[in-house]
């Protein structure tokens, strides 16, 4: 897999939230760089070529610190797949082969900032859970929103997981984005990931 710059798309301030003594607590996927992230940024989909991300970017953020910048090259992804996205795992790079997901049983809905770079931006999916399905140690479910046209500025958007099996999660958060809604760029940024 190429280098990646974790641009982290203006990051969107998604966390879950987690019952401890009848009190939710938020369960932070990203929060600032080097904070106390759950998951890493860690499953570049198809091949990881097309994708650059900062998750230390400073400018323009929604919360604290930083923030992530993503930037999907959709020139590059024209001349294979047309799509490419990133899963936050863990383990980093477990994609179901290691034990390593989250009881996040409790959790009502995951919750993030996102925005676009000029707006019009389309991101065809945002997710959680769903990694490993044909592994040994898979994600208990699946749980996502899309497409989602992004606008210039910062909007909260937040994933139901009312009902869902959320006993064994992995894969915190994921985006994909594809050429054939993009055709020309997409460069997106999230915030505040819980």
């Amino acid at each position: 897999m190429a280098p990646a710059v974790f641009l982290l798309l203006g990051f969107c301030a998604a966390s879950f939230t987690r019952a401890e003594g009848g009190v939710f607590k938020p369960f932070i996927v990203y929060q600032d760089k080097a904070s106390a992230n759950r998951y890493t940024p860690s499953g570049y989909m198809p091949n990881g070529e097309c994708i650059i991300m900062d998750d230390a970017w400073v400018k323009e953020c929604k919360e604290g610190k930083s923030c992530l910048k993503v930037i999907y090259d959709v020139s590059c992804s024209s001349k294979s797949r047309r799509w490419a996205g990133v899963y936050w795992l863990n383990p980093a790079d477990n994609w179901g082969d290691r034990k390593g997901g989250y009881n996040l049983t409790g959790a009502q809905k995951l919750v993030f900032w996102a925005r676009g770079e000029n707006g019009g931006e389309i991101i065809a999916e945002f997710k959680m859970g769903g990694v490993g399905v044909s592994r040994e140690f898979p994600d208990s479910d699946v749980a996502g929103i899309g497409p989602v046209l992004l606008s210039k500025d910062w909007r909260r958007y937040s994933i139901d997981l009312r009902g869902k099996d959320l006993s064994y999660i992995s894969g915190g958060f994921a985006w994909i984005a594809n050429a054939e809604q993009n055709p020309e760029t997409c460069t997106f940024f999230l915030d505040d990931i819980h």
